[in-house]
C-alpha cells in the first residue's frame, strides 16, 4: 500500500456554461478571431469547470491547500513545487457556445519516485468533459510534485545560449515572445493563481526559476492553434503533450509542426534550441 492510495479513485464533479464573453476573452488572449459557428475551439475546455477555492484557502504557492479531509480531491503531498507535466486528450465532439458543461474527474494513480533532483510524486487525474450532446473531451493529466529548491540553487533554466533555433526541418513555424500580459490573461482565463506565472520575486526566490514561467497548457493551446491554422477548426481527434523544460516569459518561443498528416508532430523550443515541449496529434 502506498502512502496516498486512499486518494486513488476519489472523484469530483463540476459544472459550467460556455458564455460568449468568456469565449471572446479567450480569442482576444490568443490574438485570433471569434469562430463563425457555435462550435467552441479545441482547447477551451482548459478554461471550464475550474477549481474555485476561496482566497483564504490558498497555500503559499497560490494553489488550493490540500489536506487529509474528505473534501480534498488531490492528495496532500507535502512536496512544495507543482507542475503540470503532461496530458493525453481525446476530442469526441465539439462543445457548443452557450451550452452547459459537466466535468467528471477521478484520481487514477499516485506514484512516488526518487529522481536526480530529489523526491517526486506523480498524480494522474482523468477528466471527462460532457456537453449537452454527450462526451466531448476525455483527458488524463499528469501532475508532478517536487522537492523544494535550495536557496542557493542556480536559477533555471540557464540563460539563453548564443546558438539559435533553426526551424528549416519543420513544415510550419510560429515565433512569439510570451509577455507578462499574456501570462496574466491566461491565468485569469484558467483561474490559476500559481505564483510562478505572475510573481517574479516568488518565482526566483522560492522556486528558483530565472523568470516568470509560461503555463504548460498555454504552450499546448498555442500548439493546438498552430494545427488549426493548417488543418481547420475541429481538426484534431487526439492530442498529447509533455513538458520538457520551462518556457520563460520574455524569451522567444518557437512553435513548430511537421510529420505526416496522420501522425502530426508538434513542439516548442526556446530561441537557443532547448526543447520546451513535445506533442503529437492525429486528425479527426
Amino acid at each position: 500500500m502506498g502512502q496516498w492510495d486512499a486518494w486513488i479513485g476519489r472523484e469530483e464533479q463540476r459544472t459550467d456554461r460556455i458564455d460568449p464573453a468568456m469565449l471572446a476573452r479567450w480569442c482576444a488572449t490568443l490574438d485570433r478571431d471569434l469562430p463563425d459557428q457555435d462550435d467552441v475551439p479545441q482547447g477551451v475546455h482548459w478554461c471550464l469547470c475550474l477549481p474555485d477555492a476561496a482566497t483564504a484557502d490558498l497555500g503559499k504557492d497560490g494553489h488550493p491547500v490540500r489536506d487529509e479531509g474528505p473534501e480534498s480531491f488531490l492528495p496532500p503531498v507535502p512536496l512544495p513545487r507543482r507542475m503540470w507535466a503532461s496530458s493525453k486528450v481525446e476530442f469526441f465532439k465539439p462543445l457548443r457556445l452557450g451550452g452547459k458543461v459537466t466535468r467528471q474527474s477521478k484520481v487514477l494513480s499516485v506514484t512516488a519516485k526518487e529522481g536526480g533532483s530529489g523526491s517526486l510524486v506523480f498524480v494522474d487525474v482523468g477528466h471527462d468533459t460532457f456537453g449537452e450532446e454527450g462526451l466531448a473531451v476525455r483527458e488524463v493529466q499528469s501532475l508532478v510534485y517536487r522537492d523544494a529548491a535550495g536557496p542557493d540553487a542556480p536559477l533555471g533554466p540557464p540563460a539563453l545560449a548564443e546558438s539559435s533555433f533553426d526551424p528549416a526541418s519543420w513544415a510550419a513555424h510560429r515565433r512569439l515572445i510570451p509577455s507578462e500580459t499574456l501570462l496574466f490573461r491566461f491565468s485569469a482565463l484558467t483561474f490559476n493563481s500559481h505564483r510562478i506565472h505572475y510573481d517574479l520575486p516568488y518565482a526566483q526566490a522560492e522556486e528558483r526559476y530565472r523568470g516568470l514561467v509560461v503555463h504548460g497548457p498555454l504552450t499546448a493551446t498555442l500548439l493546438l492553434d498552430l494545427a488549426r491554422q493548417r488543418f481547420g477548426d475541429q481538426s484534431i481527434s487526439t492530442f498529447s503533450f509533455r513538458g520538457l523544460s520551462p518556457a520563460i516569459c520574455g524569451d522567444p518561443l518557437h512553435l513548430v509542426m511537421g510529420g505526416p498528416e496522420d501522425s502530426i508532430q508538434l513542439a516548442a523550443f526556446a530561441d537557443d534550441g532547448r526543447q520546451i515541449m513535445a506533442a503529437q496529434a492525429t486528425r479527426a
